[in-house]
């Protein structure tokens, strides 16, 4: 009985990782696709520059803030922020710098890199 727990215990801990490895497996090819970036990339860019302060977003440790709108479902929006089309380089040039796209916005400039903003956009492009 207690092997067949056991068992039962590692098959199911088997199945959870390949889950977890198909989901960041897909994000990965969505971020390729869509921007030319790294979701894994764009998660530690996110957590560096502190996003989750002001923004909730899934798979990301810790970003549960509420000042800004959640990130879940970006990819499906028609706009960024309501002033850009959500395009791939609207996208990234949003991240890059905020101000510069609309001088009223509260988000700040946190001088994300091109490349930083390419993984960010990607990862969160995979978040459908």
């Amino acid at each position: 009985m207690r092997n067949r727990l056991l068992a039962l215990l590692i098959g199911g801990l088997a199945i959870a990782c390949t889950a977890c490895t198909n989901k960041a497996a897909q994000a990965e090819r969505i971020a390729q696709t869509t921007t030319g970036g790294s979701a894994a990339r764009g998660v530690e860019a996110i957590s560096r520059y502190g996003c989750g302060t002001c923004h909730t977003i899934p798979g990301v440790s810790g970003a549960f803030g509420r000042v800004g709108p959640p990130l879940a479902g970006l990819g499906d929006r028609f706009y960024v922020a309501g002033v850009l089309q959500n395009t791939p380089a609207n996208l990234e040039r949003w991240i890059e710098n905020p101000p510069a796209v609309d001088e009223h916005t509260v988000m700040p400039n946190l001088h994300v890199t091109h490349q930083d903003a390419v993984d960010i956009a990607g990862y969160l492009y995979s978040l459908r």
